[in-house]
């Protein structure tokens, strides 16, 4: 079963969790082929009950020791733009989605997400386009991330927050 897991981290997203549960959302991951919604929902307060949505099969939870598995069983990562969670679903070899949160000030996540878009390793993009992004993505694009060259990584960094 084509698996997408959606993780906001250690921190409240309610705005990705809406949007990724809405009918639009939700129908465009169908049309693609998703038929299961895992959501890593955080310190959030929208908790979407599963009963509500008969066309994809949807668990959700807050926390767990580890989202690996969840990481591993995922076909499409979506995920906050926090630099644990791109890294660990770019680490896995995953297809990775990045929904950035336009309402946070001084925002580290955006440039990050812009430079590992430069770099082909994953697509970004905001609430307000996710389910457009969602209809017209094309994650045969991306290219594979790295890991594991400290000095690389340090650089890479550097770039993504534009000190460099």
């Amino acid at each position: 079963m084509k698996t997408v897991f959606v993780t906001v981290g250690t921190t409240s997203f309610d705005d990705l969790i809406e949007e990724i549960t809405s009918d639009e959302a939700v129908q465009a991951l169908k049309h693609r082929g998703y038929e299961r919604l895992v959501l890593q929902v955080g310190r959030g307060s929208v908790l979407p009950d599963p009963e509500n949505f008969p066309h994809v099969s949807l668990e959700v939870f807050r926390f767990k020791p580890s989202i690996l598995t969840d990481v591993e069983r995922a076909d499409l990562i979506i995920s906050h733009a926090g630099a644990g969670s791109c890294l660990e679903a770019l680490g896995a070899g995953k297809s990775l989605l990045v929904v950035v949160n336009d309402k946070l000030m001084d925002n580290h996540q955006l440039e990050l997400a812009r430079q590992l878009h430069k770099d082909s390793h994953l697509l970004y993009c905001t609430c307000p386009t996710l389910t457009k992004t969602l209809r017209s993505m094309d994650l045969s694009v991306l290219k594979p991330f790295t890991p594991g060259q400290p000095e690389k990584f340090a650089k890479f960094m550097d770039r993504a927050l534009g000190l460099q």
